[in-house]
């Protein structure tokens, strides 16, 4: 099943998808959603349009048919920002023989030339969790123009081609961080006014962690890092034993054991995904855990420093001001302060 899309935005696609699928959209404030037919398969599309022409696009699916998106270019070639969660899709320039495979927690970045469409191609029978960020770079244009003088010269690269004039393919792992602000985009629960001005937030927020992404990798020595899937599995396994184990001792060597991987490949494998050593991880979720029970438990600082694994008050003390500005007994009477 082939759909040929001439959008502008993540709304003008769904209903051209929708259209072609003959099937109902729901619109609820900015967002759009279709359920798939069920001839066609199980699951949803979603849109969620804001300012300057920046827009969401959520495909979360699976098929009981191959379906090919063809993107045609509408007066401009919008620039698209496509995080993989799932299963295997691939992405194919018409001017290209060949289509690139977007593996589970790659993102591929992307723009279509002068003169020529792309395509997304999902596969039958494979869960498919796609989201993507399309941006219209020449009504974008009014929101970076400020500050493109100061732009990294490869980031102004992407933005100055406000036409889409120049073909652009870049694909690489995103970190688990991205991935966890994507799965907040989608889970919001709040709604009307609230709902939108979150859901933008989160959008640029994972735009902005991913040009952080981007600018690493072309700008580090090392460029683009390649992880096998078992490493990446692997490294999710190493992830659930620390926020299981906050409360113990944790040493990389002892990890790196329980998930089958020696030290060196788990400590890439975080810098990779995360931008952080294991350490730097292991604290980093200490610290989360920490506020969160000052914010939602009855402990004192004294448990709460030992709930998380930390045996020095002081030096708990010292590093959650660090990363939150405030001391663990401020924050406690702020928010003790706060609820009464």
């Amino acid at each position: 099943m082939e759909i040929h899309c001439e959008a502008k935005n993540a709304h003008d696609i769904i209903q051209i998808v929708a259209d072609k699928l003959n099937t109902t959209i729901n619109e609820d404030g900015n967002e759009l959603c279709f359920d798939l037919p069920e001839e066609v398969g199980s699951g949803h599309i979603k849109s969620v349009l804001f300012d300057f022409g920046f827009s969401v696009f959520e495909i979360d699916v699976l098929l009981k048919k191959k379906l090919v998106i063809n993107f045609e270019k509408y007066s401009i070639n919008a620039l698209y920002v496509l995080f993989n969660l799932d299963s295997s899709v691939s992405h194919k320039f018409s001017t290209s023989d060949k289509a690139n495979s977007i593996k589970q927690l790659e993102c591929l970045m992307s723009s279509a030339g002068n003169n020529e469409s792309h395509s997304l191609i999902l596969k039958k029978g494979n869960p498919i969790n796609v989201f993507t960020l399309i941006i219209n770079r020449k009504l974008f244009e009014s929101k970076v123009e400020a500050f493109v003088k100061d732009m990294d010269d490869n980031i102004e690269m992407l933005f100055r081609d406000v036409n889409g004039i120049n073909q652009f393919d870049y694909i690489n792992f995103f970190t688990l961080e991205i991935s966890k602000l994507i799965e907040e985009f989608k889970n919001c629960d709040l709604t009307d006014f609230m709902k939108a001005t979150y859901l933008e937030g989160k959008a640029y927020e994972i735009l902005t962690r991913q040009l952080e992404n981007y600018l690493s990798n072309k700008n580090g020595p090392d460029g683009r890092t390649l992880l096998r899937n078992a490493t990446i599995n692997k490294v999710k396994n190493a992830v659930d034993i620390i926020e299981s184990q906050l409360e113990t001792r944790i040493s990389v060597n002892s990890l790196a054991k329980k998930v089958g991987l020696n030290q060196n490949t788990l400590q890439n494998g975080f810098k990779t995904l995360f931008r952080k050593s294991v350490n730097e991880y292991i604290q980093h979720q200490r610290l989360e855990q920490a506020k969160d029970l000052i914010e939602n438990s009855a402990l004192n600082i004294t448990e709460i420093t030992y709930k998380i694994g930390i045996n020095s008050r002081s030096y708990f003390s010292k590093v959650f001001k660090e990363k939150f500005g405030v001391t663990p007994n401020q924050y406690l009477s702020q928010v003790r302060n706060k609820a009464s």
